[in-house]
């Protein structure tokens, strides 16, 4: 199996992406680090999935947000289960409007969670990336980051940072032979797009005519998680049917 003894720290991972990467990781090998918040029932229900699979796996709740938590919750990971090898920054909100009527908070919200949450995790697992001169990060970022989107500035903002902040740790941590990359992803069927109908106007858009799958993103994700991607760092990669190019 690819990643046979290694542990990923998958943040947003009790459902929708999250969910699809950590069963997707632990069908390859990898025990799992369920990070969440929200309701406790998905992740418990994910966990036992992967316990399914023969696989080690803990929950831990921690906003991501706060410092102070990020720190805590990869220290118990630690204690649980062994250092982090593969952190998957996944954890996200939407909360789209025009710019001219959104709340600041809700801007606030958006770039605190998607974008700062990220920071927060890699700089937790920083220090271990660099003695083990090993590690593999894996953003999600979205095609909103790439080509924006009426409607999400805060989103779009968030995602387009989160790239940059991608390309920046793979040139920092590059030579200790830690990868840091991004997937993009486009429109795939989860929560967050469950009202796009398949007429919809923006869905035509996609050369592919059709929605993705969390299975999409999530095959990418092990490709990037794995050995064959070691030679890989600072890249974006869409799962998108073409919505981007």
């Amino acid at each position: 199996m690819k990643l046979e003894g290694k542990i990923a720290l998958v943040t947003g991972g009790s459902q929708g992406l999250g969910r699809a990467i950590a069963l997707k990781l632990a069908e390859n090998g990898a025990d799992i680090a369920i990070v969440y918040v929200g309701p406790d029932a998905p992740a418990q229900d994910t966990a036992r999935e992967i316990e399914a699979l023969g696989r080690r796996v803990k929950t831990y709740v921690c906003d991501v947000r706060d410092p102070q938590a990020v720190d805590a919750a990869v220290k118990a990971v630690g204690e649980d289960l062994g250092k982090v090898d593969i952190l998957v920054n996944n954890a996200g909100v939407t909360r789209d409007g025009l710019l001219v009527t959104m709340k600041e908070e809700d801007y606030d919200l958006v770039l605190d969670i998607n974008l700062k949450g990220a920071f927060h995790m890699i700089r937790a697992c920083y220090r271990d990336f660099m003695r083990k001169r090993a590690g593999k990060i894996i953003n999600i970022a979205s095609v909103a980051g790439l080509v924006g989107n009426a409607g999400q500035v805060n989103y779009a903002a968030s995602k387009a940072g989160l790239i940059a902040l991608s390309k920046s740790v793979a040139k920092e941590l590059g030579g200790r032979g830690v990868c840091c990359n991004c997937i993009a992803p486009g429109f795939i069927a989860t929560d967050m797009t469950k009202d796009i109908k398949a007429d919809n106007p923006l869905l035509m858009q996609v050369p592919m005519k059709k929605m993705g799958t969390p299975e999409d993103v999530a095959n990418v994700a092990l490709f990037l998680a794995s050995p064959e991607s070691d030679y890989i760092t600072g890249e974006t990669i869409r799962v998108d049917g073409g919505l981007a190019m």
